[in-house]
């Protein structure tokens, strides 16, 4: 992967940490409005997602970025990203898989992993590029429960 530099978010933390991932996958959007992306495509996805937090856990990690990996890689390479129905939905518009929901999507599977952790760290951020002109920036407002 190219190395990049990402917009960064002020933040309060004493430890904040980058995974960079990529993962290629299909997807259509079910709206008329997304003219030729209505249709069955592919993009390779180019994925950073931060994470922040004031304490390490036992293993000296604030998160073990081969769990970050497996959270996201696992669940999306090569895979139609409409046929995962716990995350999007052809009926919903907050529900369709363009890049703004799946960069959404990715901040909340990693967010729900590290509620579960004992030194319980924050995503604050996931950037996703879906082609080489196009990214989404997503980051969770504080208090919405994501």
């Amino acid at each position: 992967m190219m190395q990049q530099i990402y917009p960064t978010i002020p933040h309060p933390y004493a430890y904040e940490l980058n995974k960079d991932l990529q993962f290629a996958a299909a997807h259509y959007v079910p709206a008329e409005e997304a003219g030729n992306c209505r249709k069955l495509h592919g993009h390779t996805y180019f994925a950073n997602i931060t994470v922040a937090g004031d304490t390490l856990d036992s293993a000296g990690f604030l998160v073990n970025f081969s769990i970050l990996k497996r959270l996201i890689h696992e669940r999306f390479d090569h895979t139609v990203l409409n046929d995962d129905r716990e995350s999007f939905d052809d009926q919903h518009p907050d529900r369709f898989p363009t890049t703004e929901v799946v960069a959404r999507t990715i901040c909340d599977i990693v967010q729900r992993y590290l509620d579960g952790t004992e030194n319980k760290p924050r995503c604050l951020q996931v950037y996703l590029r879906e082609t080489p002109t196009s990214y989404c920036l997503y980051r969770p407002k504080a208090g919405d429960g994501r």
